[in-house]
């Protein structure tokens, strides 16, 4: 049996105290559309779990959104099972169910709330996976996340992202700028900082308690650490001229950070606390927006050496610099996934700046992005979905996009424009 234990003492002593410790709640919440379906959707049926009006969210609900914003699931209306016993898998089977998922909730003396849920394959008429979770009552939406990475996983041999967090920047106007952290769904929304300049590029830690961004507040861009747990708040990189893109190694010791202070712009690496800046790559042209391998041994960067901006990779000592982009005269914010085997990154063609991504095995290039004025791509954590920031009718907002192309969400607030995603890891 799969047990939550260790899960919960990390994700409650990070991840959720994190989210306590922001400066304040925001109000507005994202709504989320949804187009697409991917290939051999899984039947699924998700039955209203016992109890569950007792909690302050319906916890079936979010899991079945979950499963929706997937993409990966055909859901099938089960309405409420109230025991976990005495399943008729061959009744579900027939409604076109290959899997059902059923659970109780419970109050406990202490005022959390306990649920339990298990998941059933209804054609081979077995168990799959079941878990008890405990958590305190604001906890509910990450209770009913963690449900629904479990049946991804079971399902797709896939780890699920639902339970992991994002950060982007919402613009209500050129004086009122706010860095935000919240669910991957756009819900549980958390204010991490508030400011009357510019906040552009947050890039997460690789253990999920800090965000790194650059700050305009000095009158020039300057690049921060912030931790989400302590509020501390550390300066990186503070040189001559432009101070940009910060990104974190695997090891969360060490950023690379994109610097002017000689001249034209180039990539160095500094430690986390801002010490040890060291000069990484050397050209005559501007070399940005460096993003480190998932091994950290090299560093994949955009650079106009070639005469326009392409994506290159080097070591991470700025050996062997190589051009890895070769269609298209215009490629630049690279991004790699988690196995480090796909890039992704902005290109415009036509006088689009759209979303794509390069096989780098096969080179095999594909266009993800319908859109005109796409930017900052930014994978989830297993590599089956890339968010970026787009923008249509005068409107910026944050889109999701399977890595297939055939899953395709649209998150959008009422209020300010929503611009510059970064996708958090997995709370390990």
């Amino acid at each position: 049996m799969y047990t939550m234990k260790k899960f919960n003492q990390v994700w409650l002593a990070a991840g959720l105290a994190a989210s306590m410790a922001l400066c304040g709640t925001a109000q507005a919440q994202m709504r989320i559309e949804i187009s697409g379906v991917g290939s051999n959707q899984i039947p699924v049926a998700v039955a209203g779990f016992a109890d569950e009006g007792i909690a302050p969210q319906q916890i079936s609900a979010i899991i079945k959104a979950d499963l929706e914003r997937s993409g990966a699931f055909k859901l099938i209306d089960a309405g409420v099972i109230t025991s976990m016993n005495n399943i008729d898998y061959a009744g579900w089977k027939a409604k076109g169910a290959d899997a059902l998922v059923i659970g109780t909730v419970a109050k406990a003396t202490s005022g959390d709330y306990e649920v339990r849920y298990k998941l059933l394959d209804t054609v081979k008429q077995t168990e799959l996976s079941q878990l008890g979770l405990s958590r305190a009552p604001q906890y509910t939406r990450l209770t009913a996340h963690t449900i629904a990475d479990d049946i991804f996983l079971k399902l797709t041999g896939i780890r699920g992202a639902f339970s992991t967090r994002i950060s982007y920047v919402k613009e209500y106007d050129k004086r009122h700028y706010e860095l935000l952290v919240a669910d991957a769904d756009g819900e549980e929304e958390q204010m991490a900082l508030r400011s009357n300049e510019p906040i552009i590029s947050p890039s997460w830690s690789p253990d999920g308690t800090k965000v790194a961004y650059v700050s305009f507040e000095q009158k020039k861009p300057v690049v921060y650490i912030q931790n989400l747990i302590t509020r501390a708040r550390t300066v990186v990189a503070n040189e001559k001229g432009s101070n940009s893109s910060p990104a974190w190694s695997p090891a969360g010791n060490k950023l690379a950070v994109s610097l002017s202070k000689d001249g034209h712009t180039q990539i160095y690496t500094v430690n986390a606390d801002g010490s040890n800046l060291r000069r990484v790559s050397n050209s005559n042209g501007i070399d940005s927006e460096a993003q480190f391998s998932p091994d950290g041994s090299s560093i994949y960067f955009m650079s106009d050496r070639s005469g326009g901006p392409q994506i290159y990779r080097m070591g991470v000592d700025g050996s062997d610099p190589k051009r890895i982009t070769f269609s298209g005269n215009y490629n630049i914010s690279p991004r790699i996934s988690a196995d480090g085997k796909t890039l992704a990154y902005i290109s415009r063609r036509d006088g689009n700046f759209q979303l794509y991504t390069l096989d780098l095995a096969t080179g095999q290039e594909q266009r993800l992005s319908d859109s005109t004025d796409d930017q900052y791509p930014s994978f989830a954590p297993n590599g089956r979905y890339i968010m970026y920031a787009t923008q249509a009718g005068g409107r910026k907002s944050l889109a999701v996009v399977s890595v297939d192309g055939r899953v395709k969400q649209r998150l959008t607030t009422q209020a300010g424009n929503i611009k510059e995603p970064t996708w958090g890891p997995f709370m390990q």
